[in-house]
């Protein structure tokens, strides 16, 4: 290793990569020609650890991992711990739309991911942030985070809501943070002409509308988050205290009780769960 030392703090995104290949050089670190997943294979054939662990090791670490300047205070864990996944997804939804400056955007999601992409627009500048969410407990992380309305309806209603709020036509940046064939539609459908969709929700039979993209011009882009790519961009600002994305947390477990907190994600009786081990 050369850039990782005994003792550092360390953040390590969801997926290995070398940060050395051409897929690494253009920020696309999930394709990493060399990478591989916590809990299967790496590119030499052995086990990869799980990241849920008390000891993982970690293959491709200098590419891997980012150490941060000194041993954080634990109040900042739970924020580090968000830059392993669900702020760096929430962020790339909304580069991925296009969020800056005064743009008007919408989230469709109130999970951890949907709450992060209200924090990264609110981050990246945007005038007016809007989250569809149905949960209090979630909007008012939402709320904290910088959402400026809510809006709890679906479907057609949900769509006629967010028109409603922008000049009848919808707004500039959508960002879908579910990954089902509902939301995909809300979130196109909720785009104005011209405007733009990121999609960051793992797709359940989901088929793009190509001839609506086309006749309306929006642009849909997206995929799975190069975590890596963004992580030193985001962690000064966790650090200085001017983003706390950790508020997704709103519960805490040990190690051993994975599976109880997982069933309280599934169930909607926690946000995210942070596993102490």
């Amino acid at each position: 290793m050369r850039t990782v030392r005994l003792g550092q703090f360390v953040i390590a995104p969801f997926v290995v990569s070398d940060g050395t290949c051409a897929n690494c050089v253009n920020g696309i670190t999930t394709s990493c020609l060399h990478g591989a997943s916590w809990g299967s294979e790496d590119a030499d054939g052995f086990t990869v650890d799980g990241g849920q662990g008390e000891f993982v090791r970690v293959p491709s670490a200098d590419g891997t991992l980012v150490t941060t300047p000194e041993v954080p205070d634990d109040s900042l864990v739970p924020s580090l711990l968000t830059l392993s996944d669900v702020m760096c997804t929430g962020h790339h939804a909304a580069v991925s739309a296009g969020v800056g400056e005064g743009k008007t955007v919408v989230v469709v999601g109130d999970g951890a991911v949907g709450l992060s992409a209200v924090l990264a627009s609110h981050r990246l500048g945007a005038e007016r942030v809007v989250v569809m969410s149905r949960h209090t407990s979630r909007q008012a992380v939402a709320s904290e985070f910088g959402a400026t309305d809510i809006v709890a309806e679906r479907g057609e209603e949900g769509v006629a809501a967010i028109r409603e709020l922008f000049d009848g036509i919808g707004a500039d940046c959508v960002l879908e943070c579910v990954g089902t064939a509902e939301s995909m539609q809300q979130a196109i459908d909720s785009t104005r002409p011209g405007g733009r969709v990121g999609y960051v929700g793992v797709p359940v039979g989901s088929e793009i509308p190509i001839r609506k993209l086309f006749s309306a011009n929006i642009t849909i882009g997206g995929g799975v988050a190069p975590v890596r790519s963004y992580i030193e961009a985001l962690l000064g600002d966790v650090l200085e205290g001017s983003i706390d994305p950790g508020k997704v947390f709103d519960s805490e477990m040990p190690l051993e009780e994975a599976a109880a907190a997982y069933k309280a994600m599934d169930e909607r009786t926690a946000i995210k769960v942070l596993l102490r081990p």
